[in-house]
């Protein structure tokens, strides 16, 4: 009888086992919807810097903030690189190796560069464990954010596995020594004319769909690798779950079946040459009409006024746009395409953020953070402001002053949005063919458009106006 009692004891245990595990499958698989062609319509991307962004520097100072970028309408956070950073040919400056500084304490002070990745599968333990990692994933899809991870598939650190173990996955001169790309010192060229090289990036990259549940990746340098590579990458991993493909490049190739979004490097440069006094608003004309000619519909381009190359390289979006700032981020989301927000400018960020070594972004809270939050609210709720697979309409409109003044508007089922802006340092008086009650929509007051009604805007003033 005993025998009995325990076996019937030992099958509810074990059938009762089953049916948590599949909770807790079913739980983890309902975290968050599969990623898709409508969530890219009306979404915003965060680049995490995750060194910089708070004084302890780790997942778990970032992740108690994830509720903060839900507010923000964040939508996609792109995490920079977060594995095992290289040791040797270390950087402590662009032009000084870590191994030319003679003192100790000195040498402490300079953690790397994360774009040189000693092993495609490890965490910077600076930033914390695997738990850590995958609570702040959990917390991003809670939160109804995707993840895309930085991958750096052009190079590695010089004490990767594969400098010793496939040296052949590395291009050599003539000589036979393995090459670093660019004359960076501290990575060293692979070379994807190997196909096992090809097989074992593919491999890494799959580790972290499968291990992680993270949603895609924004690939580093990725106009540097045949096309074929990101086509077969992109197909094989979409077997597994549907990603989000993002490239630091631009180029309409690669646009066609590899990735999704693509950086809006020449909007970011026309903006910095307006500011200047280089270029004008005609410019910009020009830009959004080649782009119509150039790319597909569903070409997704990546709009921003910062990221981690520009603050370092070029310097913070108020040394590089000054007063001109805020317009230029209002710009980024109602322009054609998907808005960035980096670490740091929701906070009025006027720092230059350190590649090699540890810094913090200010908490103080500004201006920005509220204008970010009213621009990412509209951008998520109005369908006017559509910029993904299915856009929605951009037509430029006529002013008196085409040079100095942008005028355009976004349409899509019944929705209309229209910006204006004085894209000069000077005050100007124009006309704008509108007619109508819109709302100011970052005022929050109606205003009545008659016919030939002029307009007299302060120099970088913008308004976005919602038809009622």
């Amino acid at each position: 009888m005993k025998k009995i009692f325990i076996a019937i004891f030992l099958f509810s245990f074990f059938i009762n086992c089953k049916k948590e595990e599949s909770k807790i499958t079913a739980e983890k698989k309902i975290e968050i919807t599969p990623i898709s062609s409508e969530m890219a319509e009306n979404g915003v991307i965060y680049e995490a810097n995750i060194r910089q962004y708070s004084p302890e520097g780790t997942f778990n100072a970032f992740t108690k903030d994830i509720p903060k970028l839900k507010k923000l309408g964040i939508k996609i956070l792109w995490l920079m690189p977060i594995n095992e950073i290289g040791i040797k040919n270390r950087k402590a400056k662009i032009d000084l190796s870590v191994d030319d500084i003679t003192d100790s304490i000195e040498k402490q002070k300079y953690l790397g560069n994360p774009y040189s990745v000693k092993n495609y599968r490890s965490i910077n333990p600076d930033f914390g464990t695997k738990a850590d990692l995958l609570k702040l994933i959990k917390t991003a899809h809670k939160n109804g954010i995707y993840i895309i991870l930085d991958w750096v598939a052009n190079r590695t650190a010089w004490d990767h596995a594969w400098i010793t173990q496939h040296p052949e996955y590395y291009t050599h001169d003539k000589e036979g020594n393995i090459m670093s790309p660019y004359g960076w010192k501290d990575v060293a060229e692979l070379d994807y004319n190997n196909p096992n090289l090809r097989k074992a990036m593919f491999d890494e990259m799959k580790y972290w769909l499968t291990t992680y549940n993270i949603d895609g990746f924004r690939c580093d340098l990725a106009a540097e690798i045949p096309t074929d590579f990101w086509e077969n990458t992109r197909a094989e991993l979409n077997k597994i779950k549907p990603i989000f493909m993002l490239m630091q490049a631009q180029k309409p190739k690669l646009m066609v079946n590899a990735f999704d979004m693509q950086y809006g490097w020449e909007s970011h440069y026309i903006f910095n040459e307006i500011v200047k006094g280089e270029k004008t608003a005609k410019d910009f004309d020009n830009l959004m009409k080649k782009n119509d000619s150039l790319y597909q519909k569903d070409d997704i381009n990546m709009n921003f006024t910062s990221n981690h190359d520009e603050n370092f390289w070029n310097g913070t979006e108020y040394e590089r746009l000054g007063n001109a700032t805020e317009t230029f981020a209002a710009l980024t989301y109602v322009m054609p395409g998907m808005p960035l927000i980096y670490s740091g400018q929701e906070y009025d960020s006027n720092k230059r953020l350190p590649l090699y070594e540890k810094d913090t972004i200010p908490y103080t809270v500004g201006n920005m953070m509220s204008i970010y939050e009213k621009l990412g609210k509209l951008k998520t709720e109005n369908e006017a402001l559509n910029g993904g697979k299915n856009p929605a309409s951009y037509n430029r409109l006529l002013t008196s002053n085409d040079v100095d003044i942008l005028a355009f508007e976004r349409e899509k089922n019944d929705k209309k949005v229209i910006f204006i802006g004085n894209l000069s340092k000077t005050n100007k008086s124009f006309i704008v063919p509108i007619e109508g009650v819109f709302t100011d929509y970052m005022l929050g007051t109606k205003n009545e458009f008659v016919k030939n009604q002029k307009m007299n805007f302060n120099p970088w003033e913008y308004k976005i106006l919602i038809a009622e």
